[in-house]
């Protein structure tokens, strides 16, 4: 078994699919993110594609580290999501080739379903009590929502004040047993970090997320001792060496990986190594299909996952077939694969990745897109962080 060809699509909404076959027709299937510099992420996986061709894709974990520490220079987004994607196919293909989900290489499920969480709002949520109730009804037990419209690095206490009174009025409305993470996005600075945190510790939260960009968590231990809320980062850390100084810390709760920078092997080392300090996973993922499958494929062999995100009718995903529900299901030719059923997810059936993949509808929407920055400034001119 040989690997013959690696393809992409750029695909609606703004996802990257990689479809990898071998010599003897097994196909698999990944994702890779990072859509405004898609020409970048398009570039680096035909630059590590060019050196696995005729290679045994069975062979992952050596695929990994050649494609990783061959070069020089490693690390970052753009090459981080370029292997993992390429990663996810040939789990894919492993699984099909052996008749078995992924799961199974690690040791197999630890728990029947997986406890999934629903975005409200967008980054000015507007009537948040009628979008969290829509959730409700669709059995979401929890969901979460971005913090903060701009924020300078000191800003006026009324936007403090407009955070605080959303989370209010959702505990108002729905008490104590609805979970409500609280997403910061690194858009806020550290002086005003400290004060939203304490604004908000009477609610209850399930957690912060991202309290400060990623960049800056050596300062977390400065803001946050005094807090009694779950803190969770980590979307923007691709790999072990970049998540040593979290575990450290002995201040993060939860991390959150995303299998589209991490692949699914250093995902599953990563909640080896969190389980050693008593932190847990909920997996980043408001991405495509097979992101969710990939993410899933660790979901249920390890202990320590709380929670995964997902992205069916998540704020920038519109749908092409008129549904909330986005496009998710639309690339999937089964679309019970991914249903979620009372607010859990299950582990596809399929083997591999465990889904099947509509190809004629990605190669029918398949074509380039230039998606622009989003641009915040400050109310004196000064770029905002997104």
């Amino acid at each position: 078994m040989k690997i013959a060809e690696i393809q992409t699509f750029c695909v609606p909404p703004r996802w990257i699919f990689i479809r990898v076959e071998t010599d003897d027709g097994f196909v698999g299937w990944g994702e890779s993110i990072v859509p405004k510099r898609v020409n970048a992420v398009i570039g680096a996986i035909r630059d590590l594609a060019k050196l696995i061709k005729g290679e045994d894709p069975r062979k992952i974990e050596d695929i990994w580290q050649r494609l990783y520490r061959g070069g020089f220079f490693r690390g970052g987004p753009i090459l981080m999501t370029a292997l993992a994607g390429i990663e996810h196919s040939l789990w894919d293909i492993k699984g099909k080739y052996y008749g078995m989900p992924v799961y199974e290489f690690f040791g197999g499920e630890v728990r029947e379903k997986v406890r999934a969480y629903a975005w409200v709002g967008g980054d000015r949520p507007a009537n948040i009590v009628e979008h969290a109730r829509r959730r409700v009804m669709q059995g979401f037990t929890a969901i979460k929502m971005n913090a903060t419209e701009e924020l300078h690095f000191i800003d006026s206490f009324s936007k403090i004040e407009s955070v605080v009174e959303r989370v209010a009025s959702i505990r108002e409305e729905f008490g104590s047993d609805l979970g409500i993470a609280v997403d910061f996005h690194g858009r806020v600075h550290r002086a005003m970090a400290k004060v939203l945190i304490n604004e908000l510790e009477p609610y209850h939260l399930m957690w912060i997320e991202e309290p400060l960009l990623s960049e800056h968590n050596d300062a977390l231990p400065s803001i946050l001792r005094e807090t009694s809320t779950p803190i969770a980062t980590g979307e923007r850390l691709y790999n072990r060496w970049d998540f040593k100084q979290v575990f450290e810390s002995r201040i993060v709760d939860i991390i959150q990986p995303d299998v589209s920078f991490t692949g699914i092997y250093e995902m599953e080392k990563l909640a080896r190594m969190a389980e050693a300090y008593d932190v847990l996973l909920a997996p980043h993922c408001p991405n495509g299909p097979i992101s969710l499958a990939a993410s899933l494929q660790i979901d249920m062999c390890v202990s320590n996952v709380v929670m995964q995100e997902q992205s069916l009718g998540i704020h920038y995903n519109t749908g092409h077939n008129g549904l909330e529900q986005g496009e998710m299901y639309d690339y999937l030719v089964d679309s019970t694969e991914l249903e979620i059923k009372d607010g859990f997810l299950y582990p596809p059936k399929g083997m591999g990745l465990g889904i099947s993949i509509n190809e004629d509808l990605v190669r029918g929407r398949d074509h380039s897109w230039d998606l622009r920055d989003d641009i915040w400034r400050n109310n004196d001119g000064t770029l905002a962080e997104w």
